[in-house]
């Protein structure tokens, strides 16, 4: 596990998570800087960018060392060290001290609660990844476009509920996941959407299952059949089979104009 330091801005590698740490949960953009960037830049020569250093910032100020960002904290280039960090993704954010859910499309002065509003309305629900981002955590704050912070899921939880459907019960930890049948766990991410919509529409939802497997990109739809066969094999819940085999799939491939997001 590679984490950035929040002083410097380097990657370290762990080889278990640290006691504390501080996670980001974000919607991919066109340009973000990944692990090559960070690796390779010279200090003071090339810069780091504004999501990765505020995220620092307001870590530090919570007294954190270090921070994990999807986008700057895995090695792409390195399969196996690729497919592990999907498949530790859940866990990661569920030990984190805090996680910062930053929307870059709500601005600072924005009512959530209103009907039609930035906050109802941003990409962040919308995106497979940031489903289980949402629930993992115990500890999530949410920041907008400017890092102001505009609260917490304890404190808006009703309000993400009714934006996502998931059972308050669950976004408090009154519930465990697990108690949730599979057929409505799969009926949240039904409306979400990724990039490479056939590998990481499974891939997103393994957390969700408490599913581990391997990853294999370029195995296109294969891998939602694969993630169905471990449900199927681990859980006694027959509720998959009333939600259909490929609603959720199908679902996301009328989505080519988010290809560029996480």
């Amino acid at each position: 596990m590679w984490l950035i330091d929040t002083e410097h801005h380097s990657l370290r590698k762990f080889d278990k998570p640290p006691s504390r740490y501080a996670i980001l949960s974000h919607v991919w953009q066109s340009e973000e800087q990944d692990f090559q960037f960070v690796v390779s830049r010279s200090r003071g020569d090339r810069s780091i960018a504004s999501k990765i250093t505020e995220c620092c910032r307001h870590a530090r100020i919570r007294g954190l060392e270090w921070v994990w960002i999807d986008t700057c904290c895995i090695d792409k280039t390195n399969s196996v060290e690729l497919s592990e960090a999907i498949n530790s993704m859940y866990k990661w954010y569920a030990g984190a001290d805090i996680c910062f859910a930053y929307l870059f499309d709500v601005p600072a002065r924005a009512n959530p609660a209103a009907a039609g509003s930035k906050f109802r309305l941003s990409v962040w629900f919308t995106r497979g990844w940031t489903l289980q981002e949402l629930i993992a955590p115990k500890n999530l704050v949410f920041f907008s476009s400017n890092w102001t912070m505009l609260g917490t899921k304890e404190f808006f939880a009703t309000l993400l509920q009714e934006i996502t459907l998931i059972d308050i019960k669950v976004l408090r930890f009154h519930a465990p996941l697990s108690s949730i049948s599979v057929a409505k766990r799969m009926s949240w991410a039904s409306s979400r959407v990724t990039t490479r919509v056939e590998e990481d529409a499974a891939y997103c939802l393994m957390g969700i299952f408490d599913i581990n497997m391997p990853t294999i990109y370029g195995e296109g739809p294969r891998a939602f059949r694969r993630l169905q066969e471990e449900i199927m094999r681990t859980s006694p819940d027959q509720t998959l089979f009333t939600w259909g085999s490929s609603a959720y799939q199908d679902h996301l491939t009328f989505h080519p104009e988010r290809h560029h997001a996480k």
